[in-house]
């Protein structure tokens, strides 16, 4: 077999939308990956379907490409990463495997919470950073400003001497060009890859020792079962040798043999007869080892290390969907499914905790946000489930001398001016205390806070109404704080059908006067169903089929034609943040439905007099 290629192992870390997709098709045109003539979509790492629709980054992703530099050809094998923060255990999995990472941050945002998070977990194990500031063509860059805002990112974040003295390259991804040059507008991205085989160290990998390789990703194939992804740390591993998986604590999971061993070429995953240390590779043959498990030679007996993953801090309930409409639009809609979708959900994603309820009935998943939350149950509803969601809480803890402690998150927020006096208040409402506040470019403040994560459940869809779609909300888990006592909730009742049956054009022009409306006519309704807001406090039960009633009487003008304001059609994440502690969330594969968890209102009665009993 020939000699292995020279290798570098290298993360691209950056906040959401700061281009790091982007950059890595730059990277495989230039590398001559892609031929000429080959037609490929733009972002071509987010393969995933809710990555191309929202324009973010989910999952972790292995790829490598092949430079051909002065000295002969080096094989650079690239983690695309996630940039937000609900996503950050991908990250912090993926950082066992790299040797460098570069820090990519935007010639006008500057370093943002995410980018922070990240960059601490990457300089806390030692590696050295490149950063690129890109997006250098922009009209509004001030990269000057935003280089020192990253070493004093470093410094707040206690880097060594070695991590302070790093090198700077000016690029914009879209182009494809990078420069030591703050005006260079043009060239080539060759700057870049010499700087990657220059500065970042080959993997210190020991070739002679016994093979151990440590899991970080997992995937499922439907020919090769379970596929674990990770770097192999030392010795040498051939298709058909034997291996073992070993936990954290040294005992045998499984044994086996790798049946099947892939390495990443370009965007493809291709089968290889053997695999050294220091490349990334996935194997195949194993039916239970998982995430953080140790797979090695069956003479190994002492596990490798696995990063620690930050707990989670949000959790919701996923139960049965128990609706009058419940089986009409799924096919996959009883306990026992939903619960053998949850935990592998949890085996292959390691900052998702899944608990079952007594009854059987739900469960309740614990994640690190409402986005990564909200991702997991729009993947389920893709693929034919039915749930119903609860509203997020957050998870509490206690310090040391038995007091409770609640989640913080930084909150940074850019806003026009004239709008910042109104968040400062909103916010402030909700507990969160303002640390700074500084001027932006183009008549913009930006605002950090530290506040409870409590007080910002649901708040995003006001926020967006308060600063006319204008602001941009960066959060990112904090600390563990001082329990703020009560949080003022929604301000507004709900209008909730008293019925079932379909919506009527006549019954919902006369709603129109007690709020907004979220069904249209001919929508189909159920009792406890919401069917819109009400602009009063109090929940209010409505008719919303009631038909104009016909009489022999003729009127001497016609009867005025109906025209409805249309209704607001929430999302997926827009719905949940809504739904207050007594509501649900019915999710199926067409539709999102609010409804209350107890749909019979004499329930809702005894629910609510037992509660003010308490």
């Amino acid at each position: 077999m020939s000699a292995p290629l020279p290798l570098r192992n290298i993360a691209i870390i950056a906040h959401v939308d700061h281009g790091k997709t982007t950059l890595v098709d730059q990277l495989f045109r230039q590398s001559g990956t892609f031929r000429d003539n080959q037609r490929v979509e733009e972002r071509a790492m987010d393969s995933n379907d809710l990555e191309r629709e929202r324009g973010i980054t989910i999952l972790a992703k292995p790829t490598s490409i092949e430079w051909e530099s002065p000295d002969g050809t080096v094989r650079v094998n690239i983690v695309d990463t996630p940039g937000h923060a609900d996503f950050g255990a991908e990250v912090e999995r993926i950082l066992s495997m790299v040797d460098g990472v570069i820090l990519l941050v935007d010639s006008s945002e500057g370093a943002m919470p995410q980018t922070k998070f990240v960059t601490g977990k990457a300089l806390g194990l030692g590696l050295r950073p490149i950063v690129v500031v890109n997006k250098i063509d922009r009209p509004d860059q001030r990269a000057s400003e935003v280089l020192d805002e990253v070493f004093d990112l470093f410094v707040s974040l206690d880097a060594n001497d070695e991590q302070l003295d790093f090198p700077v390259l000016y690029a914009s991804g879209r182009n494809g060009y990078a420069s030591e040059d703050i005006d260079a507008r043009s060239g080539t991205l060759e700057p870049l890859f010499k700087l990657i085989v220059d500065h970042v160290p080959p993997p210190a990998a020991d070739f002679n020792g016994p093979f151990k390789f440590l899991v970080t990703l997992l995937d499922r194939d439907n020919f090769l079962g379970r596929i674990l992804t990770g770097k192999v740390q030392s010795g040498t591993v051939k298709i058909n040798s034997p291996i073992h998986a070993l936990d954290a604590t040294g005992k045998v999971v499984e044994t086996g043999r790798a049946s099947k061993l892939m390495a990443y070429r370009g965007l493809d995953r291709v089968p290889v007869e053997e695999a050294r240390a220091g490349d990334i590779i996935s194997i195949a043959g194993l039916t239970e080892a998982t995430v953080a498990n140790t797979i090695c030679d069956p003479a190994v007996s002492e596990p490798l290390q696995a990063q620690p993953i930050d707990p989670p801090t949000l959790a919701m309930r996923f139960a049965v969907n128990d609706s009058p409409f419940a089986g009409r639009e799924g096919s996959k809609v009883t306990s026992r499914m939903i619960r053998d979708r949850l935990m592998r959900e949890a085996e292959s994603n390691v900052a998702i905790r899944v608990t079952e309820s007594a009854d059987k009935d739900s469960f309740e998943v614990a994640g690190r946000g409402e986005l990564q939350l909200g991702v997991v149950i729009e993947t389920m509803r893709r693929e034919g489930f039915e749930l119903g969601i609860s509203r997020p809480r957050v998870l509490f803890g206690s310090d040391e001398a038995g007091n409770r402690t609640e989640p913080y998150e930084t909150v940074v927020i850019d806003v026009d001016d004239e709008y910042a006096g109104t968040v400062v208040e909103k916010v402030a409402m909700r507990k969160g205390e303002m640390t700074d506040m500084r001027p932006s470019d183009g008549g913009k403040t930006r605002i950090t806070f530290s506040a409870p994560s409590r007080g910002l459940i649901g708040y995003h869809g006001e926020f967006l109404s308060d600063t006319r779609g204008t602001g941009i909300m960066n959060r990112l888990f904090e600390k563990y704080g001082p329990y703020k006592g009560a949080i003022e909730g929604r301000q507004n009742g709900v209008l909730i059908s008293n019925g079932t049956g379909e919506a009527v054009g006549y019954a919902l022009n006369m709603l129109e006067d007690r709020g907004v409306l979220f069904v249209s006519p001919q929508e189909k309704v159920y009792e406890g169903m919401l069917i819109g807001e009400n602009a009063k406090p109090d929940d209010l039960e409505v008719n919303p089929m009631k038909s104009k009633q016909l009489t022999n009487f003729r009127s001497t003008g016609k009867d005025d034609a109906i025209r409805l304001t249309p209704p607001r059609i929430m999302t997926l994440e827009q719905a949940i943040a809504y739904i207050d502690d007594d509501e649900m969330v019915e999710v199926t594969p067409k539709s999102i439905r609010l409804r209350k968890a107890l749909l019979c209102p004499h329930e809702r009665k005894k629910a609510s007099r037992k509660k003010e009993a308490a």
